[in-house]
């Protein structure tokens, strides 16, 4: 019921994670819609997040593909998090979390763990402040972690204004966790934080050991609470009135500090949460469309469902594909059972986390975010048919198409923004030019692009395939290949792959250049250049005896 939008980590702000190949086990894969043994690298930034306003446009995404969920963003603390928090409470999100920079896994940076981020307490007193100050402070709910451990913190946050307290690493600690810092290694001595079925074994931790923690804590938080005079912790909450300093500590470089504007109590008003957020999705497309889905909802019985789109649209789909999973589950339905067309132009997120057995085609063209999350629906992007331009060469969708897509299929008939199919996991998409970073983190799924890319292609790409129509031969220069190769497409499978995507895309199109690719397949197969992930291709077990040594004369020599 709540769903967190993690900006960063309080232990590494500013770096992503990375979980090694030989960590990815069967069960990590299928949860996260991976292949087994491939290295997952989570980036640094949300790419769909660069201001305020991305920030609520999320939020109006995931309250729309699940409108009882809570949502929360988590927040470093670091000098200025007060005003960043104001905005994450006016963007609508239910809750706000401020992480300290003590906790974190053995996996942090030691650079990241000694010299980002900051204490909770300070972000924290921050934060209370700044949302008392612009009368917000009613209507989010403050939350607070980084190495909490005792009733003392609980207490000292909820003074502070946190309302929800996070604990990880106390609780690992009773499990066993001996702090060895060798989660990223899968050796962990004591079989928590590795993949190791052997390792696994050791594991001694019990359920009854993390519950008498939590209840050794909650005892102690009572018992501070009577010290202060307080029986309800709601009573408790941003009372900073009542901390004061240690008046014992002699150390020089202390004694001097003032905490007069941590411990001070700005703006008036509440202080905690006491209504809940407004946020109206009254008026949304998916309220028609949902009305009109019902035959397909209740009974499977396919529709077609027509309407015009405009821009102020947003999220168009998500809504529905939310109600198909409740009722039909994450299996969805089968194929084209709604079937939504539309003409005109999309807003941002245009089949956001679209389910199964849904179809949205599009007559026009779309904002940014198209396809974000997708999830097993199809898409399909065309011009109007009077459109007097070259679709292949003009633009038709924004940028951050198909971000951490996991399933499904996107035909665009016309060129796209930068930024496409980031983090995508699975989805199988065909368009005709890209810009900057497309491909970029890619850990699974197929994209075909039958045109010209920006630069930086396939950075940080560790899984799927994908296929680029180069007939001047110069995308080498506009690839990434750290983490890929490229080569000619010589296997059976691959080049029966490319041909069904690229006949799939212009029956759904009509597109021209898909029609003449087709029309001249044996001289154009020789222009596809094909981008596979070292990783990938060792996983699959298609690297050449000759890359294999290769790799292995690297790593000596490195």
């Amino acid at each position: 019921r709540e769903l967190q939008i993690k900006m960063a980590q309080g232990a590494k702000p500013g770096e992503g994670g990375q979980l090694p190949g030989f960590k990815v086990d069967p069960e990590i894969a299928r949860v996260r819609h991976t292949t087994p043994g491939v290295t997952l690298i989570s980036p640094p930034p949300h790419h769909d997040i660069y201001s305020i306003e991305d920030i609520k446009q999320l939020i109006f995404d995931l309250k729309n593909v699940n409108p009882a969920a809570n949502i929360s963003v988590k927040l470093v603390s670091e000098a200025g998090v007060g005003t960043v928090a104001a905005g994450v409470a006016k963007a609508g999100a239910d809750k706000v979390l401020v992480s300290g920079h003590d906790g974190g896994t053995g996996a942090s940076p030691l650079s990241s763990i000694h010299f980002t981020g900051g204490p909770w307490e300070l972000g924290l007193a921050e934060t209370q402040q700044t949302l008392m100050l612009n009368n917000l402070r009613s209507r989010i709910r403050l939350q607070a972690d980084g190495q909490m451990k005792t009733g003392r913190d609980v207490i000292i946050a909820a003074l502070l204004g946190a309302e929800e307290f996070g604990f990880a690493t106390a609780p690992l600690v009773v499990c066993g966790c001996v702090m060895t810092r060798k989660c990223n290694e899968n050796k962990c001595p004591v079989g928590i934080a590795t993949q190791n079925p052997e390792l696994r074994k050791r594991f001694a931790g019990e359920p009854d050991h993390v519950v008498n923690f939590f209840t050794m804590v909650a005892e102690e938080v009572r018992e501070y609470m009577a010290l202060l005079g307080f029986r309800r912790m709601d009573d408790l909450v941003g009372h900073s009135d009542m901390l004061e300093v240690d008046g014992a500590i002699e150390f020089w470089k202390a004694r001097h500090l003032d905490f007069s504007a941590v411990f001070g109590r700005i703006g008036g008003g509440a202080r905690r949460c006491t209504e809940s957020q407004p946020f109206d999705l009254s008026g949304v497309m998916d309220d028609k469309l949902i009305e009109r889905a019902l035959p397909a909802l209740s009974n499977r019985d396919a529709v077609v469902i027509e309407m015009p789109v405009r821009n102020v649209n947003r999220a168009v789909g998500t809504m529905l594909s939310g109600e198909m999973v409740r009722r039909c589950g994450g299996a969805g339905l089968p194929d084209d059972t709604i079937v939504c067309r539309f003409k005109g132009a999309a807003g941002q997120s245009f089949g956001a986390f679209g389910a199964p057995g849904l179809t949205l085609r599009l007559e026009g063209e779309a904002n940014d975010y198209l396809g974000k999350g997708l999830s097993g629906a199809r898409i399909i992007v065309v011009p109007p048919p009077d459109a007097g331009f070259d679709p292949s060469e003009n633009t038709i969708c924004g940028n951050v198409l198909l971000y951490g897509a996991t399933s499904g299929e996107a035909y665009i008939y016309g060129r796209v923004g930068e930024r496409f199919a980031i983090r995508n996991s699975g989805a199988c998409a065909v368009v005709e030019g890209t810009g900057d970073h497309a491909c970029e983190y890619m850990t699974g799924g197929r994209v075909v692009v039958l045109g010209k890319t920006g630069i930086n292609f396939a950075a940080g790409m560790s899984g799927g395939i994908a296929y680029v129509y180069d007939p001047e031969g110069s995308f080498d220069g506009r690839c990434n290949l750290e983490m890929v190769d490229l080569d000619m497409l010589t296997d059976a499978a691959d080049i029966k792959e490319l041909r069904a995507m690229i006949q799939k895309h212009f029956d759904y199109t009509g597109s021209k250049k898909a029609e003449y690719i087709l029309g001249h397949w044996e001289e154009s197969l020789a222009l596809f250049v094909q981008v596979f992930p070292t990783e990938y291709r060792r996983v699959l077990g298609r690297m050449s005896k000759e890359d294999e040594a290769a790799e292995r004369e690297g790593v000596i020599d490195g």
